[in-house]
């Protein structure tokens, strides 16, 4: 069995039946196995799933006050801006195009730690990367973590029921996470340490970043606006939060093929460019999996990338060392040959 196969901790319904077809399980099932997840008193190493949704619980009573007390026309522009653009492009940069694709290098570990911490702490960086190298490697079939064929609850529930580590990964699979991971900067657990608590991260580096971003983030906020600005932003960082899980599902045609010739060049799967996802995070996503190690997925003139803007940006002020980019690639490969071929065929028609 290849190493994504067993990386992920599988399902209670499993990943595939015995003719290797995709088990879609029941609302029920998917339920029941999201709240098992959840449960530490059953097993300490359901800790980071439930620490990912802790996070989120925390997050929603901001939002409600936002709602109550402090909704103006500037506090919802500001709203839209933090949860749509801001906290979308840099789950862009950090948590895909870094994190998971290495597509970038940093000058040191300074430009590295500044833009992990450019925004609200919502994601932890172990379920987002392994999971999603294991997406990459079996995608829209079974054992992809966030599987569309299985239905939207079978993503939205996804960074618990599938994304977590495996709890029984041998050292040599252990230490092929931690390849996975170390670039991140985020200090892995020992193998002893993983035994115990099931994770990359242990437990106290986890909560402790996670408490230091947030103080820092609302003490900036209350500086800049007060109360007003700093509950707006922490609200729309949840409503952030909860809206993302759902982007996989989307993004892949909701399990059905809806790849549109002349928009989406990469075939092997069911991802799909969208405009909405494509403006505001610069998540291009067909693009991506044409290319998913290219620090840039906008390839085409009006397909705007904010992350790749960012990244350009720090590598024009020497905080990024070097980027990886296959806009060339993309046009000599893909593009090119399709509007020659087009062109071609009109002129053939016309004579």
């Amino acid at each position: 069995m290849h190493f994504f196969e067993k990386v992920l901790q599988p399902p209670a319904y499993g990943w595939k039946d015995q003719n290797d077809n995709l088990i879609k399980p029941t609302a029920a099932q998917i339920l029941g196995e999201f709240f098992s997840r959840l449960n530490i008193f059953r097993d300490k190493k359901n800790w980071l799933p439930l620490l990912s949704w802790v996070k989120i619980l925390c997050l929603i009573p901001f939002f409600f006050v936002f709602l109550i007390y402090y909704i103006e026309w500037w506090t919802v522009l500001a709203a839209f801006v933090y949860s749509m653009i801001i906290m979308g492009t840099h789950g862009t940069i950090w948590h895909h195009r870094y994190c998971t694709h290495g597509a970038y290098t940093f000058r040191n570990k300074f430009w590295r730690f500044f833009t992990q911490n450019l925004t609200i702490n919502v994601i932890p960086e172990e379920i987002y990367v392994i999971s999603h190298h294991v997406h990459h490697s079996l995608s829209d079939k079974p054992g992809d973590p966030y599987n569309a064929q299985a239905g939207f609850l079978y993503c939205f529930l996804a960074d618990v029921n599938h994304q977590p580590i495996a709890k029984d990964l041998s050292e040599a699979e252990f230490k092929r996470v931690q390849q996975l991971m170390e670039h991140t900067g985020v200090k892995s657990n020992t193998y002893a340490q993983y035994q115990k608590w099931g994770s990359y991260v242990n437990p106290k580096g986890a909560i402790l970043s996670w408490l230091l971003n947030w103080a820092f983030w609302y003490a900036a906020f209350y500086l800049i606006g007060g109360h007003a600005l700093a509950c707006t932003l922490f609200g729309a960082a949840g409503f952030w939060g909860i809206g993302v899980r759902t982007f996989n599902y989307e993004g892949h045609g909701k399990g059905e093929d809806r790849k549109k010739e002349g928009t989406d060049y990469n075939l092997k799967d069911n991802s799909i460019n969208q405009l909405w996802p494509g403006f505001v995070a610069g998540e291009w996503h067909n693009n991506h999996h044409l290319y998913p190690k290219s620090a840039r997925s906008g390839f085409k003139p009006h397909q705007i990338d904010l992350a790749w803007y960012y990244i350009k940006m720090m590598h024009t002020f020497g905080a990024v060392k070097q980027y990886k980019c296959f806009k060339k690639q993309f046009y000599a490969k893909h593009y090119s040959p399709v509007v020659c071929e087009k062109q071609a065929n009109i002129a053939e028609k016309l004579t």
